[in-house]
């Protein structure tokens, strides 16, 4: 639902700034005039702004006005984008075939534009070395730093290290370069 501003007889200041139907600025005049004038043209007074002292107002078709309102904040909720956040959970003792299956479907995410929580679980004794989920952490924020920006950095939680990433507008774009690079590098490999 779209606030309503104050419209005619819900206007209570004595004094207001008035701009007329062309927008063109009449001056400071009485509610009562301001009234007057809206009635002579067959519109209403409405309160633009009403926190400028003394306070605004225009003549207009409110509930034209109001129609058209309300028809742009339809068309913006239409147009949100509902961002999702994907989890992806390791342990500290990840194999590397794990993580880079793990790493594959957060990329994936990524290009649906979701954001992606990676998080490290703890267990029993793991809590002692925490810098080991911290490096894991760290090397995949070096890994996909080319198309993510932080969007949470490493923070610890009891048992849970964290940190949240989100893709990069252009994010298509840079995975197409990533595989260019990636192939060129098999290339040179293999004429070693």
């Amino acid at each position: 639902m779209v606030p309503k501003e104050a419209v005619n007889e819900e206007i209570s200041a004595r004094e207001v700034r008035l701009i007329d139907a062309d927008g063109q600025q009449v001056g400071i005049v009485s509610i009562a005039k301001a009234r007057e004038l809206a009635e002579q043209s067959g519109m209403d007074v409405v309160e633009i702004s009403p926190s400028a002292r003394p306070p605004v107002c225009k003549i207009m078709d409110f509930s034209k006005y109001y129609y058209q309102k309300e028809r742009k904040a339809r068309e913006a909720r239409k147009n949100r984008v509902e961002v999702q956040v994907k989890e992806v959970k390791f342990g500290p003792n990840t194999e590397e075939h794990d993580y880079n299956f793990k790493k594959k479907n957060a990329i994936k995410f990524l290009l649906a534009h979701d954001k992606v929580k990676f998080t490290v679980r703890f267990k029993g004794r793991q809590m002692a070395h925490k810098e080991i989920g911290e490096e894991l952490l760290l090397k995949l924020m070096a890994e996909l730093k080319p198309i993510v920006d932080i969007d949470q950095p490493i923070r610890s939680e009891s048992r849970v290290m964290s940190m949240v990433l989100a893709p990069k507008k252009d994010i298509e774009k840079l995975i197409d370069l990533l595989d260019q690079t990636d192939d060129e590098n098999v290339e040179t490999d293999n004429k070693e």
